[in-house]
């Protein structure tokens, strides 16, 4: 990470959203786990409820061994798409779609990877050393938390789809699809959490909100000279505060 850059998005943090606002966790591969730390889920469990440690300060690791759901395995590169996913998501349990047709062209849209290394590691931000090198940085953030870094990350772009929000389980929201914009040039934002399935595991008045590093680096750039000096922000930024 580059040298500075972790004290600079913190002090402006505070100065623009406040300290009662939660910082982001970010995400990365390795080969090595993170202090040898690696969070194990002793049954199903569904990742973004394991990430609540990672969100409160613990610094951890996960592998294929340590997700307990196959599709939270999936969605971080380190298994296939489970089988009968598309029966899973229609007329099985979560019937999220009218049926296996349109759930498998739903499935089939999909952005898929193989992780590049054995471990998915997971740090929040003030954690973070210049020798880590985060892939995408996650926020979960209140509506007017999320105002601000939405418009934030559409300040130096000309088009009006910088945020997407593409329909998704919670863990392809914060982790395939944002990794995948990292390897773009012009990367986007993903809007997330919508997952029905995962909404029990963040609070009730929060969305997810990834950026890809690169994208991040220059929101932190724009940061000083944006909207966030003006008084129309100063006046969400009290609600923020309270």
């Amino acid at each position: 990470m580059k040298e500075g850059l972790q004290d600079d998005f913190l002090n402006k943090w505070q100065k623009y959203f406040d300290e009662k606002a939660e910082l982001p966790i970010a995400f990365w591969f390795s080969e090595d786990r993170i202090q040898k730390e690696e969070i194990v889920s002793k049954s199903w469990n569904c990742l973004i409820g394991l990430l609540h440690k990672i969100r409160h300060g613990k610094s951890a690791s996960f592998s294929v061994y340590s997700i307990g759901c196959g599709g939270g395995k999936c969605y971080c590169g380190f298994a296939d798409r489970p089988e009968g996913l598309n029966v899973f998501l229609s007329t099985g349990k979560e019937r999220y779609l009218k049926n296996p047709e349109i759930a498998q062209k739903a499935i089939d849209a999909f952005p898929v990877f193989k992780a590049p290394a054995k471990y998915i590691c997971f740090k929040r931000w003030d954690r973070l050393t210049e020798e880590d090198n985060p892939d995408v940085v996650i926020f979960f953030a209140t509506p007017d938390v999320l105002s601000g870094l939405f418009t934030l990350a559409n300040y130096d772009q000309e088009g009006p789809f910088v945020n997407i929000a593409p329909f998704s389980a919670g863990c392809g929201s914060i982790i395939s699809y944002p990794y995948q914009e990292s390897k773009k040039d012009k990367q986007k934002t993903i809007l997330g959490m919508f997952d029905v399935s995962a909404r029990p595991y963040v609070p009730e008045n929060s969305l997810s909100f990834a950026v890809p590093m690169k994208k991040f680096e220059s929101m932190i750039d724009n940061m000083d000279e944006s909207f966030l000096t003006t008084d129309d922000w100063k006046k969400v930024q009290k609600r923020i505060s309270k």
